[in-house]
């Protein structure tokens, strides 16, 4: 059958979740309507991919920001919604997905994998008819919820989907014999952000000295970065970042989704932030791919440790094929859970009664 299904993407990582399903939707004939928003890389990534767009809202910052754009977003989908005689809606987070697809009366299937953004969990769930999250979720939402064996950053990043290209090392000046380091700056401007922490000023600057001993210091930031760090910043067209972590010696930020690709490249990955979450916990405890800390000085302790071992990255590598046999293919799984919608559901229930 024939769908008529509604993308809502509002974050540069969900563009990546979803591009590989939305090309293949498209391919098998049916109609995937875009809608964005102006937060970080977003627009810029949709550009870069040629996947056509609506952008309903701009990025609010704090409590009241969100909260003003939130009724935006609503309201544009809302008449969005009725205007394509959608079947179904389908998002990361999904707080408006949700309340749209109940107000039309249509399916709404939400993805989700951080357990600590409570508040928007709170007024998106109850109005969703199914939230599919990873198997190493923490919390038990309820009959709504599927689990799947896999995290989503496999959904593009899995081999079946991801080749490195190693023509962006020529592009920063590095060859595959450097070594470097991309470190990942937050903003904590979210509603999950709001009292958490990462790196203080001094605490990146102490950073940035000791890595530089090793190897070149690559940064990327949301967050407006001190005067004297400024120069280890590089732009980088926002589809080639992946394959950036991928050749990178180490991955050291307070970025969780950044963090996560890392790992599930292999890259040693250093997570630094006071947030934790299911899928953090397993890559870290189970897989060995994640070190996290709340302290930046033991994060700094662990990073000078980690530099000075023999064939790190082989190391690691190693750790990721263990990983790989263990997970699935997100964005296949993706395709034929929503394509064979309610029946995929009712299949995952009695499967798991």
């Amino acid at each position: 059958m024939i769908m008529r299904i509604l993308v809502d993407l509002t974050h540069p990582a969900h563009v990546h979740f979803f591009k590989q399903a939305i090309w293949k939707w498209k391919d098998r004939g049916h109609q995937v309507f875009i809608t964005s928003r102006e937060k970080d890389i977003t627009i810029e990534l949709l550009n870069s991919y040629g996947i056509e767009y609506i952008c309903i809202s701009k990025y609010g910052s704090g409590l009241l920001g969100l909260f003003k754009e939130l009724i935006v977003r609503d309201y544009k989908l809302y008449k969005l919604a009725r205007k394509f005689r959608l079947d179904i809606l389908v998002a990361i987070g999904g707080v408006s997905v949700a309340h749209v697809g109940r107000l039309i009366g249509k399916p709404s299937i939400v993805f989700y994998d951080s357990e600590f953004a409570k508040l928007s969990n709170r007024i998106t769930f109850p109005f969703t008819d199914v939230i599919c999250t990873p198997s190493c979720y923490k919390e038990h939402i309820g009959n709504k919820q599927v689990r799947y064996n896999g995290y989503h950053e496999l959904a593009y990043l899995h081999p079946n989907w991801f080749t490195p290209n190693p023509n962006i090392l020529t592009e920063v000046g590095l060859t595959e014999n450097d070594r470097f380091f991309v470190l990942r700056f937050v903003s904590w401007g979210a509603a999950h952000d709001i009292g958490q922490r990462g790196f203080s000023q001094e605490g990146m600057e102490k950073l940035i000295t000791e890595l530089q001993k090793y190897g070149r210091v690559i940064i990327t930031s949301e967050a407006e970065l001190p005067q004297k760090l400024k120069k280890h910043y590089f732009s980088l067209s926002p589809d080639k970042m992946h394959d950036l972590l991928y050749y990178a010696t180490m991955y050291i930020g307070e970025g969780v989704t950044m963090a996560s690709e890392a790992a599930v490249l292999g890259t040693p990955s250093i997570f630094v932030s006071s947030l934790d979450c299911g899928y953090i916990g397993e890559l870290r405890d189970k897989y060995n791919l994640i070190y996290s800390f709340s302290d930046e000085n033991e994060a700094i302790n662990k990073i000078i440790e980690l530099i000075r071992k023999d064939d790190l990255k082989n190391e690691w590598r190693k750790r990721r094929e263990i990983m790989l046999k263990d997970k699935i293919d997100v964005t296949r799984w993706m395709i034929d859970f929503v394509e064979n919608y309610p029946e995929s559901f009712k299949d995952y229930k009695n499967k798991n009664k």
